[in-house]
């Protein structure tokens, strides 16, 4: 009697068609309302601080002057840079629903090197009364937990992820 034994892998697959997996698995998400509040939420907030930085809306430098502040303080460019485009492209990019869970770890990177190379040597609260050399990292915490949020489970309802439904 002769066994025949056939072995099947994923290798089969071609390229496009684990790109295509992978991609859908990126923009999977549930339809949960309170997801869509966080995001546009943080979207906002950082779209806002985004224009401070590179449009100077707001009160904020512009592109020159953020440039020039954060390299002063010894920042890289290339890390200002990458601040900057998170921060305006990741908002926008969370406001309207589009890659959320990119943006959103572009928003936690941020937030964590906020807290490392500024915040931590304030202490962990926010200055309220001013008696701080700067502000501490809570706030920066709370970011983190709600860039969390949106990291697992996905964009929420309503948003404008290629291929999906509204």
């Amino acid at each position: 009697m002769v066994s025949i034994v056939v072995i099947t892998t994923n290798r089969g697959l071609s390229s496009p068609f684990r790109r295509m997996r992978m991609f859908k698995k990126l923009v999977s998400t549930s339809n949960d309302v309170s997801l869509t509040v966080l995001r546009l939420v943080l979207g906002v907030v950082f779209f806002a601080h985004g224009a401070q930085k590179v449009l100077g809306w707001f009160g904020g430098y512009g592109y020159a002057g953020t440039m020039e502040f954060f390299t002063h303080r010894g920042m890289p460019v290339v890390i200002t840079w990458l601040v900057m485009a998170i921060e305006l492209l990741g908002g926008l990019g969370l406001v309207v629903g589009f890659l959320t869970r990119i943006a959103a770890l572009g928003v936690a990177c941020d937030m964590i090197g906020a807290i490392f190379l500024v915040h931590l040597p304030n202490g962990f609260f926010m200055n309220w009364a001013g008696n701080q050399k700067g502000e501490g990292y809570e706030c920066h915490l709370l970011v983190l937990a709600v860039a969390a949020a949106l990291l697992l489970p996905g964009t929420g309802k309503f948003w404008v992820d290629p291929g999906q439904p509204w």
